[in-house]
């Protein structure tokens, strides 16, 4: 039977985080709809801005040739990307705490410039707007996500998978993210998987090398939760464990009406801002990029 993309509950490392820290939560960002306008509903805050701009930084230079990569200045490139950011779209309510983070963003790209590492070398672009691959067929499945750099080591033929971080805080060992971009890209290239990394940008001159995952552990975990998911969608039961947590009280604050709306994003989805969100910004900045 041929598979339809279309009918099939695509999952990624966002998605499964969120049904894993409370299915309330992946209800609320992942299916619900602002009854008013048709369109999900999404929290700005200054961490993910930051992380955003940055990645879009990083992301345009893996297009362009190797020689070509850092002839323009990055921070030049960041302050024309951060005028998306600015003010309330960026989840800024005040001018000081977007000034702080427009700097550290600078700053991150200043380091870049200084320690390039494996950007200045050559990389592999999927060719894919957004790559995926069926999970599982019998159980209408796909797996989907953007991999942040695929370091192309030629004497090898080989790809080395980089993940940026604009947090301070290290990666949870737990994290499933680096399993699901191994599996993303052993199946949506051809090339054989040999390293993967997190670069912590704000800290570190270049990425720190993890292990790689067993990938047929990591596809069996990943399904395993993928199919809870289903089975929540096809029930449509998404009961927050606790009542109430700190993952799906920020969107009920939405849905209450207690957010300010500031506009709707590039994927159409409808954009709040909390002002008890920048009380836990220090604490809060794991961004994935």
């Amino acid at each position: 039977m041929t598979q339809d993309k279309y009918s099939a509950v695509w999952v990624s490392h966002t998605s499964i985080s969120d049904f894993l820290a409370c299915p309330r939560s992946y209800y609320l960002k992942h299916i619900y709809k602002n009854p008013q306008t048709g369109h999900k509903m999404r929290i700005i805050s200054p961490p993910l801005s930051l992380g955003s701009a940055v990645h879009e930084v990083v992301e345009s230079l893996s297009v362009l040739s190797t020689e070509k990569r850092l002839k323009e200045s990055l921070v030049i490139k960041f302050d024309e990307i951060w005028k998306k950011f600015e003010g309330k779209k960026g989840g800024f309510i005040h001018k000081d705490i977007e000034t702080k983070y427009k700097r550290r963003g600078e700053k991150i790209l200043e380091n870049i410039m200084k320690n390039p590492g494996p950007l200045k070398n050559l990389a592999l672009k999927i060719n894919m707007n957004l790559p995926y691959y069926w999970l599982s067929e019998k159980d209408n499945i796909i797996l989907c996500g953007k991999i942040d750099w695929l370091e192309y080591l030629s004497k090898t033929n080989s790809i080395h998978i980089i993940d940026f971080k604009t947090s301070r805080y290290q990666e949870d060992k737990k994290s499933l993210q680096l399993s699901i971009y191994y599996l993303l890209a052993l199946n949506c290239q051809k090339r054989k998987v040999v390293k993967a990394s997190y670069w912590y940008l704000e800290k570190d001159k270049k990425p720190k090398e993890v292990k790689l995952p067993d990938s047929k552990k990591a596809e069996e975990k990943v399904l395993d939760i993928a199919k809870k998911m289903k089975l929540a969608r096809q029930l449509g039961i998404f009961k927050c464990p606790y009542n109430g947590c700190p993952a799906c009280k920020p969107m009920e604050q939405v849905i209450s009406g207690n957010a300010e709306y500031v506009g709707v994003n590039s994927y159409n989805d409808d954009v709040y801002i909390l002002d008890n969100t920048l009380e836990n910004n220090d604490r809060k900045e794991s961004i994935i990029l």
